[in-house]
């Protein structure tokens, strides 16, 4: 009986105290709360799943199918990639969709950096200048085409009648096989770049300004101070535009599809509009998505780049 009795208080001794309320009613409370959060991003997701991914991954299936709206799908294989890398608008639509990437990047890519800059060193109507800049990007993107579709017109177009009142060479502009895509550029850097004018002015003023101070002290002009101060300081910032611009510009369509049309002789038919012809005026939807996961793969691997440097810059912070 005295073992017995003596080993009952050693075990209640080690025996693990029962938690204080407080704490369990706060885990309770914790579940609770990350329950609430969890339903009211399970909507998000759900809308997410439903529009984005579900097509994404409907497009990939169709794309080994022969598929026509009305009539059960024929698995086909590979056949549609083949028929798609065949056709004659296919290098054509390539061609242009890099040319235009190219252009893009030569002055859509400079010009809202030079924009920034100027805006950066503006002392009076900083507001008002920044609002000019931006108030093309709140402009419906088909508005924006039409009214430059308008400015384009070879006859009675505003473009024309500016270079006629400077006396200047007219010019065919969209309706031209050799001017057509440069016009095309300018129309989407102008609807474009106020977005990209207030990412690089953000940046800019990041800079701390004791590192143009001491740039000056050096003697440094004022090309000297970008190349050295500016442009490193920003160099990140300017990158993931670049990578952001390319993939963007790879899926341009809105300029072609209202200005152009395509043409004149498939001198701005892209890949975008290659999808949208084949989906909608060939009723070949299994070309149209063997061309989207085309474009997909391309676009996968600049966003791979995209994601990868941005991890290293947040390794880095």
């Amino acid at each position: 009986m005295t073992k017995t009795a003596e080993r009952q208080p050693m075990a209640a001794a080690v025996s693990p105290a029962p938690a204080p309320a407080p704490a369990r009613r706060r885990g309770r409370h914790r579940l609770v709360d990350q329950a609430r959060a969890y339903a009211f991003l399970l909507g998000g997701l759900l809308c997410f799943a439903l529009f984005s991914w579900y097509p994404a991954i409907r497009a990939v299936v169709i794309a080994f199918q022969k598929y026509t709206p009305g009539s059960p799908p024929q698995w086909v294989g590979t056949a549609n990639f083949t028929r798609v890398l065949h056709d004659p608008e296919f290098a054509a639509a390539w061609r242009n969709t890099f040319s235009f990437t190219l252009l893009a990047l030569l002055i859509g890519f400079a010009v809202p950096f030079l924009l920034a800059l100027v805006l950066n060193e503006l002392r009076h109507a900083k507001a008002f200048f920044r609002v000019v800049v931006y108030l093309p990007v709140m402009i419906p993107p088909v508005v924006s085409a039409l009214l430059w579709k308008w400015f384009y017109d070879p006859g009675a177009g505003l473009a024309n009648e500016v270079l006629r009142f400077a006396h200047l060479p007219t010019s065919n502009w969209s309706n031209g096989t050799d001017t057509a895509l440069v016009s095309l550029v300018i129309v989407a850097t102008w609807a474009n770049m106020g977005g990209t004018v207030l990412i690089y002015l953000a940046a800019l003023q990041s800079i701390p300004g004791e590192l143009y101070e001491a740039a000056e002290l050096d003697g440094a002009g004022l090309l000297q101070r970008i190349r050295h101060v500016t442009i490193p300081q920003t160099r990140f910032v300017i990158l993931m535009l670049m990578l952001l611009q390319i993939i963007a510009t790879m899926q341009v369509f809105t300029e072609p599809f209202v200005i152009t049309g395509g043409g004149p002789e498939s001198a701005t038919v892209t890949v975008l509009y290659l999808i949208y012809k084949y989906a909608f005026l060939y009723n070949d939807f299994g070309g149209a998505c063997a061309l989207s996961v085309l474009l997909l793969l391309l676009l996968g691997v600049f966003s791979a780049v995209y994601l990868r440097l941005t991890r290293g810059e947040g390794d880095t912070a």
